[in-house]
């Protein structure tokens, strides 16, 4: 039996809206979203990856702290390279437990020495600016000594520049002291002249006269002993004794300028 194709019927399928020129198309919001710290520490330098025996020592030293055994974990300090007990001290500093962080550069400057004054400028600066302004003192006092070079330089004028700020003058006379033991102002240590200008500005604002009046001749002095010499040195080479043959200069610029 034939079936005829009339009686099919026809299958339309629905077509897609068509988008004309006036239709209005929804429009998406986004909401943006900022992350930032939960409390006022400060943000991790770029970069700065703490090692896995970092961050067990920092809360290991937490956790003693809380406890009041404190002195027991030395130990397990000096265990860590040096590296991390720097990271160390400075995430302490970042968190604002300068206790904590003195705690562990006392190790660092018994097993690593000499250490760099930048980070005790770090640490002078942690301290006052959360109060403990005495515990400056305590620490510039336990400092065995300063040695003079060009970067070394630059890390002095930070290091006074941090104990000016705490306006702490017996630090600022210790850290004097220091530089004189050190040989500053000699020939093997030439007086800096913005360390010169930091220090000296530094004493006279805190009282110490008499003491600015000698860093700015000791300036003034180890300059000319550096400008004669390197004029020599040019004339005549290396040959030549600055020293001896500069004594009757020499002499005669201390009695115009320290009597």
């Amino acid at each position: 039996m034939s079936i005829s194709l009339s009686f099919i019927p026809s299958l339309t399928l629905p077509q897609p809206p068509s988008l004309s020129r006036n239709a209005t198309v929804p429009r998406r919001w986004f909401s943006s979203i900022r992350c930032g710290p939960r409390d006022n520490r400060g943000p991790l330098l770029k970069g700065r990856i703490l090692s896995s025996e970092a961050i067990q020592s920092i809360q290991s030293l937490k956790r003693a702290h809380r406890t009041g055994s404190l002195s027991l974990s030395l130990p397990p300090l000096r265990r860590l390279l040096k590296a991390d007990l720097l990271a160390v001290v400075r995430e302490l500093l970042r968190q604002d437990h300068c206790t904590l962080a003195v705690h562990v550069l006392s190790t660092l400057r018994s097993e690593y020495p000499p250490l760099d004054l930048t980070l005790y400028a770090d640490v002078v600066n942690a301290l006052a600016r959360n109060g403990e302004r005495e515990e400056i003192d305590r620490l510039i006092g336990e400092m065995e000594g300063i040695e003079g070079g060009y970067e070394k330089d630059k890390a002095l004028a930070k290091l006074i520049r941090a104990v000016m700020g705490a306006e702490r003058r017996e630090s600022a006379v210790r850290i004097y002291e220091m530089m004189r033991e050190g040989g500053w102002g000699s020939e093997s240590w030439e007086a800096d002249e913005y360390v010169a200008e930091v220090l000296s500005k530094g004493l006279r604002r805190l009282g110490e006269e008499e003491l600015a009046a000698q860093v700015a001749s000791t300036q003034r002095y180890s300059s000319f002993i550096a400008l004669i010499c390197k004029d020599t040195y040019m004339r005549e080479g290396s040959s030549v004794d600055c020293p001896q043959l500069l004594l009757l200069l020499v002499c005669g610029f201390v009695t115009a300028n320290f009597t």
